[in-house]
This record gives C-alpha cells, structure tokens and sequence, in this order.
C-alpha cells in the first residue's frame, strides 16, 4: 500500500496487476502527463515490483526502466539523461533507455516497461 510518502511530486503509486482466475492481467496504468516529466530528465514511479525511473528525452520520447544501475544499484532517476542514454550518478555507466542495457565496455541490463503516450498522457504496462 503507499504510503505519506509516496504522494510527493515526482512519486506516483501504481496498483499491482489485477488477477483473473489465477492469470496476471497486463493493464496500462495513467501516470502523469508528458509535461510532467522535465525534458532529458526522469519521474519515479512507485510499484510493488519497486521504483521505476520514466525518462524523457530531448524529442519527447519517454521510457520506463527499474530505477536501479546494473553496476551497483544506483538511482537511474538522479542520473543525467543525453539522447537515448541515462548516466548513473554512482560510477557513471550509461545506460540506453530503448533497452536498459549497458553500453560497451560496461555490461549488464535493468529492467524495461512498455511506454504508451495518448493525448499527451503517459501510460506503462505493469
């Protein structure tokens, strides 16, 4: 359940994926508006999976990924976001946002969560 917390700008609390006869229901989930996230910059999401970072680029292409570098676990949401890329603020891995991947030399990956904008709002799949 959330918390007094988890309603501060910039947080947002999901509900869990809703069960149909034991089947988890993928549903979409209004989180804000395009204009709610800061352009190269993020929004955490609060989910019962944990904290998902969703970023903003420069073009207006947003995307979902696990607020947590492969490396060490820091907060993607706090990093630096330039193109399709964020930057850990930790050790400064980058990070493409399209796939939550590593780029070379670094390896590893986050998580990723389907995105979907529709009259300028923003929705993830959970």
């Amino acid at each position: 359940m959330p918390n007094e917390q988890s309603n501060i700008v910039g947080h947002h609390y999901v509900q869990p994926n809703l069960r149909k006869n034991g089947a988890i229901m993928s549903n979409w989930t209004r989180i804000c508006t395009l204009e709610d996230i800061p352009r190269q910059g993020s929004r955490v999401v609060e989910s019962d999976s944990g904290r998902i970072a969703l970023f903003r680029t420069h073009d207006n292409e947003v995307f979902a990924l696990a607020d947590r570098c492969p490396h060490k676990g820091g907060p993607l949401s706090q990093g630096i976001v330039c193109g399709c890329k964020v930057t850990c603020p930790l050790h400064n891995w980058n990070i493409h946002l399209a796939d939550g991947k590593a780029i070379a030399p670094d390896e590893g990956q986050t998580a990723t969560y389907p995105v979907k904008l529709e009259g300028g709002a923003v929705f993830i799949q959970l």
